[in-house]
């Protein structure tokens, strides 16, 4: 226990997370996330729909901390709309609801006061195009056809790719992929993510999906370069409003964006991959 003890420890120190808690709440995620598709789709949509409102709050809240202020209320109802649309009407829903929504915000941005209007019109956009639609994906993959495997999928992506990156950094980081961006993120990082991820990919594809695990790598390798822009994107994003996490609300997490910045990147290349999949009947 004390050898445990001491390991975390020195883990600890050189991420700068915690750790035992951080895998719990992991954990606990994925407790509720299958239960939820287990049961019923639509409790899924509706944790889903509940996460995001809270990372739009977070995005919200990190704006005003760097000097932008947008109102909340018509972002969460901008939100609710794109999701809403997206679970009913699939992947036309997304499209349509998205394009519907931006002019919609920005003329009420702008009848709100034309102040600072293109700063705020483009943090309102990048918010509403990075968070609720990036998520819609998520919701199509879990109203398709066998929708536990589906996101079992993207979920063994990322969780992969952020563990493996995580600890191979921790362990051999020695050369910084992004110094100005994420200083903590190696190449050393990088390699242990993609032979990780190619290779728990191959396996879900084999033995969940019953397909080739050559399509599981090569969707593996995908998953990892996709994941870690969206990690990227993220560290800029908190770089640039000079915060270290988007919030507290995930003990050894920080917020919700801080957990699924990943795989809100990688949930349109998932459901493109399952697409093709399906219409070349691979």
């Amino acid at each position: 226990m004390d050898d445990l003890h001491s390991i975390n420890e020195a883990i600890n120190k050189r991420a700068g997370r915690d750790l035992l808690p951080s895998i719990a709440v992991s954990l606990g995620i994925l407790g509720v996330v299958f239960g939820a598709l287990k049961i019923t789709p639509i409790i899924f949509a509706v944790i889903v729909w509940i996460a995001i409102l809270l990372a739009m709050r977070e995005m919200l809240r990190a704006y005003k901390l760097g000097g932008i202020e947008i109102s909340e209320l018509p972002l969460y109802i901008a939100a609710t709309g794109i999701l809403g649309a997206t679970w009913y009407g699939k992947i036309e829903g997304l499209a349509v609801s998205l394009a519907i929504v931006i002019p919609n915000v920005m003329v009420y941005l702008l009848l709100v006061s034309p102040k600072d209007f293109v700063q705020r019109s483009t943090a309102a956009v990048f918010a509403i195009f990075y968070i609720p639609f990036l998520a819609g994906f998520v919701l199509l993959l879990a109203h398709a056809h066998s929708p536990i495997p589906k996101v079992f999928t993207l979920v063994v992506l990322v969780s992969f790719n952020d563990t493996f990156a995580y600890f191979s950094g921790v362990l051999f980081g020695k050369h910084p992929m992004a110094p100005h961006i994420s200083p903590k993120k190696t190449w050393e990082g990088l390699a242990g993510a993609i032979v990780a991820t190619t290779v728990a990919a191959g396996f879900v594809f084999v033995y969940v999906l019953d397909d080739y695990w050559w399509l599981g790598a090569l969707v593996g390798a995908l998953g990892v370069v996709t994941a870690t822009c969206g990690d990227l994107i993220e560290s800029a994003v908190k770089r640039d409003l000079h915060i270290k996490d988007m919030g507290t609300i995930l003990p050894g997490h920080g917020g919700i964006l801080d957990r699924v910045d990943s795989l809100l990147f990688t949930a349109p290349s998932v459901w493109f991959v399952f697409e093709l999949i399906q219409h070349f009947k691979l």
